[in-house]
């Protein structure tokens, strides 16, 4: 299987980006869970990639890959730019942007505002394929605003594919630029699966991938069996990391069982006293793993010890031990 392959094969499960969470950290915590599930990075924009510390906004560890990192603007010959710089830094594919409705992102004309333009965004894909290596993806919306997306989305999808984007993911939902906050667009647009679904069979070369509300494997293999290629799942792969990561290998790929919850924590200790080595905080690892328990005995009290300890300075693993101690206590 080449290597473009394998990533379309693990995008069958993906992580969606999520600015402030889906850091270097946190996607090496969901690593040890998942050995096949497709991790994306936060958005970083095009310009700090360029002119930034580009260790700090592209270094990953090795054990991320399968791993893509998600690009934020407009401009092409910019977005052509970080993309050959990413490609130094060995990404499995580069994403662009087409979906996050903050303020920020419309003031600088990307985001979710660029399913006003699919043209520019066509000019930006080709832009990034002529510089890559990897293969170049689109994350969108179903539209924005007054748009009506059972005609914007098909028209996104065609000028797009027209420019070499062969894969999509689709958030499910319009992004309302006017009026509603980043967090109100996660939730009161109503999500719209059927016209994903439909795009599917209207554009059935294209590899497609739904994103919005979807909560569990169980909902994840629904539209797969309905004829989606891939499921991106976002807020439910952090908060309850183990319930999604932990059965994706096996129930999404049929590569037999993940490890559990304590052999997780385990394999993270190394990771995390390399951290600590180099300078860095507990709590900038750990502020991750709070969901680890979700639902189990102990889980407040691991959640408890990690919140309120683990970012006090000089602590170190004792903090996590100390935090698995009620998890056991509780399931003995």
């Amino acid at each position: 299987m080449t290597a473009a392959a394998e990533i379309r094969t693990s995008a069958r499960l993906s992580v969606a980006p999520m600015m402030d969470w889906t850091d270097r950290h946190c996607r090496v915590f969901h690593r040890q869970m998942s050995r096949k599930t497709l991790l994306y990075t936060e958005m970083v924009t095009a310009p700090a990639v360029i002119h930034g510390d580009r260790d700090r906004l592209l270094g990953f560890d090795a054990a991320e890959h399968p791993v893509a990192l998600q690009l934020g603007g407009s401009d092409p010959a910019e977005l052509a730019e970080a993309t050959r710089i990413a490609a130094e830094f060995g990404y499995d594919e580069v994403n662009l942007n087409v979906g996050c409705p903050s303020d920020r992102v419309q003031s600088g004309c990307f985001g979710a505002v660029l399913m006003e333009r699919p043209a520019l965004v066509a000019d930006c894909a080709a832009a990034m394929i002529a510089a890559s290596r990897v293969e170049v993806t689109v994350k969108c919306r179903i539209g924005v605003d007054d748009q009506l997306p059972e005609a914007v989305l098909p028209a996104f999808l065609d000028t797009v594919a027209g420019a070499g984007v062969t894969r999509f993911a689709i958030h499910a939902r319009k992004a309302w630029l006017q009026g509603l906050s980043p967090k109100e667009n996660r939730d009161v647009p109503p999500l719209d699966y059927p016209l994903v679904l439909a795009m599917k069979r209207a554009f059935p070369a294209l590899h497609i991938s739904v994103n919005g509300g979807i909560g569990s494997l169980d909902q994840a293999r629904t539209m797969l069996d309905a004829g989606l290629d891939g499921v991106m799942i976002g807020r439910a792969a952090y908060h309850d990391p183990y319930g999604i990561l932990g059965a994706a290998d096996d129930l999404m790929f049929g590569a037999g069982p993940g490890p559990d919850r304590y052999e997780v924590v385990a394999r993270m200790r190394p990771y995390i006293a390399r951290h600590l080595e180099a300078g860095g905080r507990l709590h900038q690892v750990t502020r991750h793993m709070l969901g680890l328990f979700h639902g189990q005995p102990g889980a407040r009290g691991w959640r408890r010890i990690l919140s309120e300890r683990a970012n006090a300075p000089g602590v170190g693993l004792e903090v996590l031990d100390a935090a698995l101690a009620p998890t056991r206590d509780l399931a003995a």
